[in-house]
């Protein structure tokens, strides 16, 4: 991606932007965007992107929206290749992080023997699922077969090789969610229904004893079951028959409808017994419940299942143990593809354990990187790599004083981490899909919204050296949005960002344009050298001088004085001129000891109110930092010489001025006493407190306030006033 060329329209409250992002040279922008410009959507589009999602106007949805974001070739953007990096995001996780944890060719490998193992379970499970009824996932289906062994599922079905292949499936037409489900398990737990089903038993057991071919080893199920194995082997048309022994006499059956007929006829006279239907009618009336009548219905086509109910787990057991031998054949199958896999899976884990792995080094980035309360260490590392688990990390605290360290929960950790600790957490699961596409080599555009909001200045720092880490990689590219303007600057110097590279946002009610910051580095440095010649620079440049001489001579001294008559309404105000500021500025800046001046003779204040009337009349959208530095000044002045003319007062003045305090306040509180139903000039004098104070006090630290303080807001607070004033 040598270029993104961005068109958008519509696109949560951009109302138009267009602007082609130049990656050739260098692979990173940084753009410095006031609160609610566009900052926000602007990466919000992006997510839709990355996400394949549409984009919209939230608060106008009807309104067409365009988004085109291509290269240099006019090719869209793929999602994949862009990644956007919120300013925060408490619950994040990404399908990638376990790729970090192991070598490709060992994930290989093991997917490989998994992929094996699991078709073979697939097949079993398709006919397990059929003979259950249950009809829910395959999941289900291993789930409950755990629950019934309580023993991991391969376990399990080695523990039962030999049963399996050895027995006989006695319960294979019975279905396991007609039995082992809430409502009947339940209802078999309901007091007094279990001592029914022992009168049951043993009753049955009776009548089975009284028969002249059952008994209790050898009942209506088994001879059921040998019938059916009879007639599926083929015994009685290869002209073989059975002989039925009745204590007396021998009954010859020579083929299936009459070894039926018998089987039906002893169930008849067993279950006909009149004390055994008494016992029954007592179960069948504890079934009020219409959600249980159709288990009432099962039990009565299958009443031998009743003298199992008495022991529901083993029961359980049994009619699994009779799908697997119902389906031997794919039961053995799977077992044998599971053990030819199992050795080298054993192998495979142990190697992953002892390969160090990128995630061990994002582990790392993070503990050497980021000043928390905590380290991090993961404890489940080989069933991460292979087999696709959440990564479960260990939060170690130490205490500083005993060097006594605990562990603590996700859930523990988030109660008493900090915001900004939070943060540092969530930049950790950032960190884990960086170095996913840095291990790819995949090729990124990272949209970075605001990353560093409410961290402490080391924490900011450690996000500014891995955001420059990723810069020299030539297959990411960067473009990095904030509303913090020391943010900005800092980035753009610590990552060598400048020229066309450097962007200040313009926002109109029409579109939004992206510009070449003006001063690229210290805007007070292109001030002083240009005071000669320009005038609006020569007045924004006040407060700044003012601090210097504060830190230089002192709150006392002649020259810090007479500024500050400059941005505050004094006695000598109306006389200094411009001869007057620029002996100050030689005395204060050593390097500007020739400086000279043009139009010595006009008054400063003059020269601040005449700027600033042509300032509201030019209709041009961009307004500079020194520009509106020139109209907060003008608008203190105009405000403070409008309330003292008010007041009236030369006794009040007199003990403001000799006080040596910050004077607007006191003016303004003599202001409201003296005119309290004056409501919109005090309402208009508060928005000027509110507005201006810190852009009379400015300093290299701190320009960030008037920066954001829109053109438009300005401009007619500098009218109401003067119109105030008139």
């Amino acid at each position: 991606m040598n270029e993104i060329k961005v068109e958008l329209e519509n696109c949560y409250g951009i109302n138009k932007l267009s602007y082609t992002f130049d990656f050739r040279d260098r692979k990173i922008y940084s753009i410095y965007a006031p609160n609610g410009v566009m900052k926000t959507s602007f990466a919000k589009t992006f997510k839709d992107l990355s996400q394949n999602k549409d984009s919209l106007d939230l608060m106008f949805p009807d309104k067409t929206t365009i988004r085109n974001i291509k290269d240099e070739l006019g090719t869209d953007i793929l999602p994949d290749n862009i990644f956007v990096i919120e300013s925060y995001k408490e619950q994040f996780s990404d399908g990638k992080i376990s790729t970090l944890l192991v070598n490709e060719e060992l994930k290989t490998r093991y997917d490989e023997i998994h992929s094996v193992i699991d078709e073979a379970k697939k097949l079993l499970f398709v006919e397990l699922k059929i003979l259950s009824g249950l009809t829910k996932t395959s999941d289900n289906i291993q789930k409950e077969i755990i629950n019934s062994f309580d023993s991991d599922f391969f376990e399990t079905l080695e523990e039962l090789e030999e049963t399996i292949l050895a027995g006989e499936a006695e319960y294979s037409t019975i279905k396991y969610n007609e039995i082992f489900n809430s409502k009947v398990l339940t209802f078999l737990k309901t007091t007094g229904v279990s001592d029914i089903i022992v009168e049951y038993i043993e009753r049955y057991n009776e009548l089975l004893s009284d028969s002249p071919y059952f008994q209790s080893t050898f009942n209506l199920s088994h001879v059921t079951k040998v019938q059916k194995q009879l007639e599926q082997n083929h015994f009685f048309t290869a002209g073989h028959s059975v002989n039925m022994f009745d204590g007396e006499n021998t009954t010859t059956i020579p083929n299936t409808a009459e070894l039926e007929e018998l089987i039906r006829v002893e169930k008849v006279a067993i279950f006909s017994d009149a004390r055994l239907q008494t016992i029954y009618n007592k179960i069948d009336t504890k079934i009020k419940n219409k959600e249980l009548e159709q288990f009432r219905d099962y039990l009565l086509t299958n009443r031998e299942i009743l003298t199992e109910l008495v022991d529901i787990d083993s029961f359980s057991k049994k009619l699994w143990i009779s799908y697997f031998i119902t389906n031997a054949a794919l039961y053995t199958a799977l077992l044998a593809k599971y053990r030819i896999g199992k050795e080298e899976i054993a192998e495979i884990v142990q190697s992953a354990k002892e390969q160090e792995t990128t995630w061990e080094n994002v582990i790392k980035i993070f503990n050497e990187r980021f000043s928390v309360a905590f380290s991090l260490k993961i404890n489940n590392q080989d069933d991460v790599i292979l087999k696709d688990t959440t990564p479960s990390l260990d939060f170690i605290f130490k205490d500083l004083l005993t060097g006594e360290t605990v562990e603590k929960t996700r859930s523990e950790l988030f109660e008493v981490l900090s915001l900004g600790e939070r943060r540092a957490f969530y930049l950790l699961n950032i960190i884990f899909e960086v170095e996913v596409r840095k291990q790819n080599q995949q090729e990124t555009l990272f949209i970075v919204d605001d990353i560093a909001d409410s961290f402490d200045y080391k924490n900011k720092y450690a996000i500014i050296e891995y955001l420059k880490d990723i810069s020299k990689f030539d297959f990411f590219s960067q473009i990095i949005l904030t509303h913090n303007f020391d943010f900005y600057r800092t980035i753009s110097s610590r990552l060598l960002i400048s020229g066309n590279k450097k962007l200040n946002v313009l926002k109109t009610n029409q579109k939004i344009d992206l510009l070449r910051e003006k001063y690229q580095n210290n805007p007070f440095l292109h001030w002083k050298d240009n005071l000669e010649k320009n005038d609006i620079m020569l007045i924004a440049s006040i407060p700044f001088i003012r601090n210097l001489s504060e830190y230089c001579t002192g709150t006392n001294s002649n020259e810090y004085n007479k500024l500050t008559s400059l941005l505050h309404v004094k006695e000598d105000t109306k006389n200094l001129n411009i001869t007057d500021l620029g002996v100050i500025y030689k005395n204060i800046l050593i390097d500007k000891s020739t400086l000279v001046l043009n139009n010595g003779n006009i008054k400063v204040i003059d020269l601040i109110y005449s700027l600033s009337d042509e300032i509201v009349i030019d209709t041009s959208e961009i307004m500079e930092l020194e520009i509106k530095i020139v109209l907060a000044i003008a608008i203190r002045l105009k405000t403070e010489d409008f309330m003292i003319l008010s007041i009236s007062d030369d006794t009040f003045m007199t003990e403001v001025y000799s006080s040596g305090k910050a004077q607007f306040y006191p003016i303004f509180t003599e202001y409201q006493r003296k005119f309290s139903t004056e409501k919109n000039s005090i309402k208009l004098i508060e928005q000027v407190n509110l507005m201006t104070p810190e852009n009379i006090h400015l300093n290299a630290f701190m320009y960030e306030p008037i920066l954001d303080m829109s053109n438009h807001h300005l401009k007619k607070l500098y009218t109401d006033i003067s119109d105030l004033s008139n």
